[in-house]
């Protein structure tokens, strides 16, 4: 330790870091679960070493302001300034609640009076001292975008030489190595070790790094520098923030990492006053089972029937607008606006909610419409269109809300939406963040020479270059004030993270949005599988399943439909009229019981993968376990195969002293009694009839003397 530094330590129950002020460098080192060998960091923060004045690079020589940082039980900050160009660095870590991980961000002001340049800072650096022959396992998670990955849940060892890039971005592609939630543990001493893990609050171009080699584990988290050189510019005045970073340490494996996680990210990055809610997470109808055909009409039979089956939300999907960009209401569909299926919802007792893919241009005309021939609008795009271009049903030409005057429009937009549609939730969808643009005069770094400044389609498809990570960062920060400002105005709206399904899912989304759509895909197999996936690490309330129609010959395989999408969020996608009278009388006994009694759970529960991640021919299972209720819940799936008829399941977090009472939600066996001894070793026996069926199993601890239970 230089003998000049100044240290200082921060922790939560399970997490403690410590911290070193060189005078050059800043320089986490070490992090620790309580009672846990250290992670013993060897690398000092790896501090830009230039900036670009004029056109020039000029070195920069950081100094530590020793008496300008701050340091007390929740907040260490660190300050460093170079003169020539003035630039003030602050390396601040933030332990914002008692449990889980420790927040770490990285903020270089401006202090010149020159325009400034700056190349890629990591938010987040690291080289454990790691034995050669010490095993390790990393776990990662795909993202569910179009449709959830074969694997998922990614459990990896982590051999000499191991080498790994874990990349996120606001569109997670179907084909080619997929996006992940960008967040990685990495375990030692196998099942249920102990071990550390690192997440990115931020939806842009990102990406994640790990690698073994030589004694070492090390790698970086921040943005994606590729392709680059990457470029921010830095105005005088102006602030540039490294994404922020959260780093923790656990024990027990990774249900226990997430159990501690998950709240965490409920009392930290969370909006509370949706938690406040107490019909969150909802029960929604969505219209978009009707695809684009969806009228006045429909809309008002589907709130009648979401009424009387017990749900709680209409959701007014694509195909309610005159076309895309101009986001008011088709005459022809509705006739009278949406103001009025808005009033029919509430009369109803329902909130009520639209699709909108709110930073999309098309080619209407009338007054209000965001067109590409506008000239105007024409800059606000990330390329040009060429002659004769027309956009989709629902997808058009992205715009660069990057860009002040795109942003400004977008916030007019949305408020004028939500005010005179009278709305409860919005839903965001389609190319929101841009990733890259042709634009030259926009506020990112221009584009290289030679880049294609015209293109058809959506822009997606435009090859990422040097200037892409700088232009997703600039419409990032856009995004998340937009949103900002409409949950100052309107605090009660419900913001609803979509995004041709999974291919937002990130922290940064969190921070900002009540729930996800984590998947493109409806049914049971893939849904159950997002789930699977995405609740390792994020509560269990947020995540949206779509539940599609499905063949469901007998009343078993449609409760395994609808069951498969209510282990969190459950959005309806399809038309409930269709449904039989038995099916019908089926699923308002399945949603008053997920108001009663799966809901609680839901929100508040310990959570448990008590099966692998489902495959759809065999069993799976997830287990919640409230330990302040002294109840437990578990959703049980049997697979396709008709031979196994029965499986046995461990259970996880109860109290091998007590005993508990079974109850078997449809009968499939007699309600029992055993104890949590039993049932966390022999493991829960359950059988059905029937393939591609489901039973719900409620356990609650005894009231009687265990002499007395049977």
């Amino acid at each position: 330790m230089l003998a000049d530094a100044q240290t200082a330590s921060l922790r939560t129950a399970q997490t403690v870091v410590r911290l070193q002020a060189g005078p050059s460098a800043p320089q986490l080192l070490s992090l620790q679960a309580p009672g846990k060998d250290l992670w013993i960091n060897n690398a000092a923060e790896d501090l830009i070493t230039s900036a670009e004045v004029d056109g020039h690079p000029v070195p920069l020589q950081w100094k530590l302001l020793a008496n300008a940082g701050h340091a007390d039980a929740k907040r260490v900050s660190y300050i460093y300034e170079t003169q020539n160009p003035h630039l003030r660095l602050t390396w601040e870590w933030n332990a914002r609640a008692a449990i889980g991980p420790i927040e770490h961000r990285i903020r270089i002001e401006n202090l010149d009076p020159h325009e400034l340049w700056l190349p890629i800072q990591d938010s987040f650096r690291y080289s454990w001292s790691v034995p050669a022959k010490h095993p390790l396992r990393q776990i990662y998670i795909d993202k569910g975008a179009g449709k959830p990955t074969p694997v998922g849940t990614h459990q990896v060892e982590v051999s000499s030489d191991y080498t790994w890039e874990g990349k996120s971005s606001t569109y997670a592609p179907d084909r080619g190595p997929r996006e992940i939630i960008p967040w990685f543990m990495v375990e030692r001493d196998g099942t249920q070790g102990d071990g550390w893990y690192v997440g990115l609050e931020f939806s842009a171009r990102t990406h994640l790094t790990l690698e073994r080699a030589r004694g070492l584990l090390q790698g970086s988290v921040g943005l994606n520098s590729k392709p680059g050189p990457f470029r921010t510019r830095l105005q005088p005045g102006d602030t540039f923030e490294t994404p922020p970073v959260f780093v923790g340490a656990f024990t027990g494996g990774r249900d226990a990492l997430g159990n501690v996680l998950r709240p965490w990210i409920r009392q930290v990055l969370n909006y509370s006053g949706t938690w406040k809610k107490p019909d969150y997470p909802m029960l929604v109808n969505n219209s978009w089972g009707s695809g684009m055909a969806v009228d006045e009409a429909l809309a008002k039979r589907m709130i009648d029937d979401s009424a009387d089956l017990g749900m709680e939300m209409f959701g007014l999907d694509a195909g309610w607008f005159r076309g895309v960009g101009d986001w008011y209401p088709d005459p022809k569909k509705f006739p009278n606006g949406l103001a009025p299926i808005a009033d029919a919802a509430h009369r109803r007792g329902l909130k009520f909610g639209i699709w909108v893919d709110w930073a999309q241009a098309g080619t209407n005309s009338e007054p209000g419409a965001l067109n590409v021939n506008d000239p105007k609008v024409r800059d606000w795009l990330v390329a040009d269109t060429p002659p004769a271009w027309k956009p989709d049903e629902f997808v058009g030409r992205s715009t660069d809300i990057g860009l002040p005057a795109a942003k400004a429009h977008a916030q007019h937009e949305l408020e004028r939406m939500v005010t005179s549609y009278k709305l409860d939730m919005l839903e965001h969808d389609g190319y929101l963040v841009t990733r890259n643009c042709s634009r030259d005069d926009h506020p990112h770094a221009p584009p290289p020479a030679g880049s294609v400044t015209t293109v058809n389609g959506s822009g997606v498809a435009m090859p990422d270059t040097s200037n892409s990570t700088d232009v997703s960062y600039h419409a990032v920060h856009s995004y998340y004030e937009i949103y900002s400002h409409l949950r100052k105005e309107h605090p009660d709206l419900v913001f609803e993270i979509c995004n041709d399904g999974g291919r937002m899912v990130d922290f940064g989304s969190a921070s900002h949005g009540d729930y996800f759509s984590i998947t493109d895909s409806y049914d049971p197999l893939s849904n159950r599988r997002a789930f699977y996936d995405a609740s390792q690490v994020l509560p269990a309330a947020m995540l949206e399943d779509y539940v599609e129609k499905w063949p469901a010959l007998r009343l078993e395989n449609f409760r395994y439909m609808l069951r498969s999408g209510m282990m969190g969020w459950l959005t309806v996608m399809q038309d409930t009229n269709a449904w039989t009278p038995e099916q019908h009388a089926a699923a308002k006994e399945e949603f008053a019981l997920y108001k009663e009694k799966l809901r609680p759970f839901i929100r508040d529960a310990d959570l448990y993968h008590i099966s692998l991640r489902p495959d759809g021919v065999h069993w799976d299972a997830i287990e919640y376990h409230d330990p302040r209720r002294g109840k437990a819940l578990v959703y049980a799936f049997r697979g396709s195969d008709p031979e196994e008829k029965r499986h046995r399941f461990v259970l996880y977090g109860l109290d091998p002293h007590l005993q508990y009472r079974l109850h078997f939600q449809d009968g499939s066996s007699p309600d029992r009694a055993e104890s949590g001894r039993d049932l966390g070793s022999k493991g829960l026996n359950v059988t059905l009839t029937y393939p591609n069926s489901s039973e719900l199993i409620f356990i609650d601890e005894a009231n009687e003397p265990q002499s007395l239970v049977k």
